[in-house]
């Protein structure tokens, strides 16, 4: 027998209506805070009692409620809000419906006081079921409007029993109410315990959505919030917030969204957000954001989701998108503040996941017997004794081997170089014997530090190594770009893994890497290392001082005396044109000085050179044709160009150069010394372009084809022909640490 269809009495239809639009005490709240600040409060006070089950008491300072309307505000669809349906197209309050104060009373006891500017007196009703109990009382009480809800859920059991703790439905009641205060900077909010003297969520009218984060999140996040905004005029949408960088996470993702002032939810932001800081943060943690996201009304459907927690937007997928690319950005250039939670390890005692594998499965093979022709004797991380201590021998007798580190005395110590009396006398004399300080160095260069430097270098290099200055030129990003797309993994392994043995003269030396030896151009692989530092490092470094200051006139005519620099009488007077390069390089001083530490005072004199590598200077030759190419083989005119043909120039200049070097002595023992401080095998630990290949060549397929086996490190080889046997003695062992670290 089929069913009987009635209709539902009118008191049954409401209250389950009121069940769908308040969930918990919370909810209730919510909606009576957005009544608050569409009547324009600035004063938000709500006041709780058993996790608002058995009060809620919410007051504010707004317009308040006209004494005629209090007859028909806790009745079902009545709002000031809305007329039409066509004015949900641009609806910008919070409320349109009228279910908020129906639905909370229709399964609590609710009491309004209100009180209107013009009003002589205040007004209380009492309603149930969404009908005024008796007539409005004249009262006295305060401009604005005070809710008073009691027994929350008293005629509904089921869902008062499935309710939480009151204890756990007050943190909801505090975790709404603080997205409200964040987002509502202007106005003030308090949210406490009935009978409590201290409040749990108190902001006040002059603070800061930055303050309020931080009264009510603390201070360590708001410390790491940076602040977020863009348009699209577009796809009509405009975007600010705050969101934490990528020092900050938390174990679940807190995103406070507003769309049009309205706390919602929005899955596939959340997703999308969370997709970019999973690049950021460590595994299973997640950030902090607080979005306000406007978009014009008439794009907007708010009206999806009874407790309107949720609402649809036209181009969804467009907006999106643009707010992850734009968050992207903003955590790409965010890495000023970043901690990381170290042990401290022994230099050369780390050992990587791969490395622990390969000693594990070693031990499994160790029966199988390697033949002598596949044996490598030699370990690219074996460190000596040798490279902690001081060369007793001056190692400047050699040219190619740079000299070693100078001592550092506290404060301001200076390192004097002399420069290399050569062939260039009148560079000498006229840069009255130049020498270099190179331990003063400016506070925003970080020093790189060999392994060999006793604990008195290492507190005062701690010293000065500050912060890393964080550059986000668009230019400077490009050419990183470069240098990483232009790697060779081939031979980036060769010399990351490669092992020192020697130098053959002052442009070529020896490594080996496995069972290889290799020859390698020292000046083609310094230059290309002086540019990458250059670029990777690009306005992060020292300065070189020189004792006394170099007068860009005299270095611009001693360049033009040379041959190099292609003068001929048709270019003019070489007075003018060397006048005419002090001019110009003064004028691009301060820039000079900004990303790359050159400096040059006021009288045109060169005081100082970029700090390239600790311990390290380049040879004083070379200075006038550097100076004479900055005028003339730059392009100061593209910011990219320039920033490249300066990094350029100065790595030529920098890079290890034979004509600037003395050949040492016939019968000179190599082996001595060890391996100069420029030497290029840094490029190992960064990005090494393909076209440096043509710089490194195999000099034999395997050492064990030679007539003797390979070469050991403090071993003398038995017989291996004219060309090795030469180079056959090993270096002392100073090997270099990680320049990149």
């Amino acid at each position: 027998m089929a069913g009987v269809i009635r209709r539902l009495d009118e008191t049954v239809v409401n209250r389950i209506a009121a069940g769908e639009v308040i969930q918990r005490p919370a909810n209730a709240i919510k909606e009576m805070i957005e009544n608050c600040l569409d009547a324009k409060s600035t004063n938000i006070q709500v006041i709780v009692k058993e996790g608002g089950l058995k009060l809620i008491q919410i007051q504010d300072n707004g317009s308040g409620i006209r004494k005629e309307d209090l007859e028909i505000v806790c009745e079902r669809f009545t709002t000031s809000k809305l007329q039409t349906f066509e004015d949900l197209a641009s609806i910008s309050t919070y409320g349109f419906r009228g279910e908020a104060l129906a639905s909370i009373s229709h399964v609590a006891h609710v009491t309004i006081t209100t009180k209107t500017a013009d009003g002589k007196c205040a007004y209380r009703a009492s309603y149930c079921d969404g009908k005024l109990k008796a007539p409005a009382k004249p009262c006295a009480g305060n401009q604005g409007t005070l809710i008073s809800v009691e027994d929350l859920f008293y005629n509904v059991q089921t869902r008062r029993k499935a309710l939480k703790s009151p204890s756990d439905e007050y943190s909801r009641i505090v975790e709404v109410v603080s997205r409200y205060a964040i987002h509502n900077s202007g106005k003030s909010f308090t949210v406490k315990k009935q009978g409590e003297m201290v409040a749990d969520v108190k902001t006040f009218a002059s603070a800061s959505v930055l303050d309020n984060i931080r009264v009510l999140f603390g201070v360590a996040l708001s410390r790491e919030m940076m602040e977020v905004g863009c348009e699209d005029q577009k796809l009509a949408f405009k975007l600010k917030g705050y969101i934490s960088n990528a020092n900050y996470s938390v174990k679940k993702c807190i995103l406070i969204l507003f769309i049009n002032h309205r706390l919602v939810e929005s899955c596939a932001l959340k997703k999308a957000i969370e997709t970019v800081y999973t690049a950021y943060l460590p595994k299973n943690t997640h950030p902090f954001l607080y979005l306000s996201l406007e978009i014009a009304p008439h794009n907007v459907d708010v009206n999806v989701h009874p407790t309107k927690h949720e609402v649809h937007f036209l181009h969804e997928d467009c907006i999106i998108g643009s707010i992850q690319k734009h968050i992207e950005s903003k955590l790409l250039g965010s890495n000023s503040s970043r901690t990381y939670f170290t042990q401290t390890l022994l230099p050369g005692l780390s050992v990587s996941v791969s490395d622990v594998k390969t000693s594990s499965s070693s031990t499994a093979d160790h029966s199988e017997h390697v033949y002598a022709n596949q044996m490598v004797r030699t370990d690219s991380k074996a460190q000596k004794l040798d490279a902690f201590l001081q060369p007793a021998n001056n190692l400047s007798s050699v040219p190619c081997l740079i000299a070693s580190p100078p001592k550092l005395v506290p404060a301001t110590a200076d390192f004097e170089a002399d420069i290399n009396d050569g062939p260039e006398e009148l560079l000498v004399n006229a840069t009255h014997d130049m020498q270099i300080n190179s331990a003063h160095v400016q506070s925003e260069a970080p020093l790189r530090k060999r392994p060999h430097v006793d604990e008195e270098k290492e507190d005062v290099t701690l010293a000065c190594t500050p912060q890393r200055r964080v550059i986000r030129l668009t230019s400077v990003k490009e050419l990183q770009n470069e240098i990483t797309e232009q790697a060779h993994k081939g031979l980036q392994e060769i010399l990351y893994n490669h092992s020192f043995v020697g130098c053959v003269n002052p442009q070529w030396s020896l490594v080996q890497h496995h069972t290889k030896l290799y020859l390698l151009n020292n000046t083609k692989l310094s230059q290309e290392l002086f540019y990458q530092i250059l670029i990777c490092d690009f306005g992060n470094f020292g300065v070189l001082w020189l004792s006394n200051p170099a007068p860009l006139y005299d270095l611009a005519i001693l360049a033009l005396d040379s041959e190099e620099s292609g003068w001929t009488e048709e270019d003019g007077p070489k007075e003018g044109l060397a006048q005419y390069i002090v001019d110009f390089l003064k004028k691009k001083a301060e820039m000079l000085e900004d990303y790359f530490s050159m400096k040059i005072d006021e009288e045109g004199k060169l005081t100082g050179l970029p700090l390239l590598l600790d311990n390290y200077s380049p040879s004083m030759e070379g200075l006038p044709l550097f100076i004479l190419r900055l005028a003339t083989e730059v392009n100061w005119d593209s910011e990219k160009d320039c920033f490249h043909d300066f990094s350029k120039e100065c790595s030529y200049f920098y890079s290890i150069r034979r004509e600037y070097t003395l050949e040492p002595e016939a019968g000179t023992d190599l082996a001595g010394h060890g391996e100069p401080v420029a030497f290029p095998s840094e490029l190992g630990q960064g990005a090494n372009p393909s076209h440096a290949r043509t710089h490194a060549r195999t000099l034999a397929r395997s050492l064990a084809r030679l007539e003797e086996e390979t070469v050991v490190p403090g071993g003398k080889p038995r017989s291996m022909g004219r060309t090795c046997k030469l180079h056959a003695h090993r270096a002392k062992d100073c090997f270099i640490s990680n320049l990149w670290a």
